[in-house]
């Protein structure tokens, strides 16, 4: 009893009180009910006025409530797109798990070596589905992983619809890292080495990101024609030999175009 009683007091240290209730303030929009004002939400918290109005106020900044009403009268709020972006890349990741398993597990048999799916978030690349080859000793690229996107070819295929501008908005106050000699540090950098995977179909590391493994990945593209994720295969090799690249190169890239079919086939499925 003293355990579980250690274990809850722990658990509440580490919480965020205020987070929690904004948490809570956006469960109270449902179906039925779309449109909630201050007061009403101020009651069913259980929480003073002028508290649920900071919340608001910082969840609207955020995109995740929209304000309904009349300028000059007490507002009422709506859910905001920030929840709806949230909805549909928790489903897409999902779609993405379940349409590119069968997918990994073909590619994994046919060339023994580890598979992957990720796509990008910001400056980083996620991993949503793996399937471990028969040639594969270790589990260190895990479902959930985040690696630097212009660190790794992941990244940089996954960045193919991005223009300069773009990179460098989106770098902009964030120094890019090098991992090892081979590691891009500037938008120019990574875009001449984006231009190059784009016009390739392809892009290869040999102990470019980590020493002693190489990658080979492939774009996944939705039906709008745009770059939704990647298909790799990791290799425990600082150099994939000569006579097997191509064959390899070519089994990520079948395996990347079987799961575009897929996910261009899938009801609904837009990245």
């Amino acid at each position: 009893m003293s355990d579980s009683l250690g274990d809850k007091e722990n658990t509440s240290r580490y919480t965020v009180p205020a987070l929690a209730r904004g948490l809570e303030i956006l469960s109270y929009f449902t179906h039925d009910k779309r449109i909630l004002s201050g007061a009403q939400l101020a009651k069913m918290a259980d929480l003073p006025r002028a508290s649920v109005f900071r919340m608001l106020q910082t969840l609207e900044q955020a995109g995740y409530l929209d304000r309904v009403g009349e300028p000059g009268t007490h507002p009422s709020y709506r859910l905001g797109v920030a929840v709806l972006r949230l909805g549909f890349e928790f489903l897409s990741s999902m779609e993405l798990a379940e349409q590119g398993r069968p997918v990994l597990e073909s590619l994994s048999d046919a060339c023994g070596h580890s598979s992957h799916i990720v796509v990008r978030d910001g400056r980083d690349v996620v991993v949503v589905a793996k399937a471990l080859g028969r040639l594969a000793t270790f589990h260190a690229i895990a479902v959930g992983a985040r690696l630097p996107a212009h660190a790794t070819v992941l990244g940089r295929v996954l960045m193919g619809g991005l223009s300069l501008a773009e990179i460098e908005q989106l770098y902009a106050n964030h120094p890019m890292k090098a991992f090892t000699l081979q590691t891009p540090t500037t938008p120019q950098a990574v875009k001449a080495l984006i231009d190059e995977a784009a016009e390739a179909g392809y892009a290869v590391s040999q102990g470019g990101f980590e020493s002693g493994i190489s990658t080979v990945a492939a774009p996944v593209f939705n039906e709008d024609k745009q770059i939704c994720a990647a298909v790799s295969v990791t290799v425990l090799s600082s150099r994939i030999p000569e006579d097997k690249l191509p064959l390899l190169i070519t089994q990520v890239r079948e395996s990347a175009l079987t799961l575009t079919w897929r996910m261009q086939h899938t009801p609904g499925y837009r990245k």
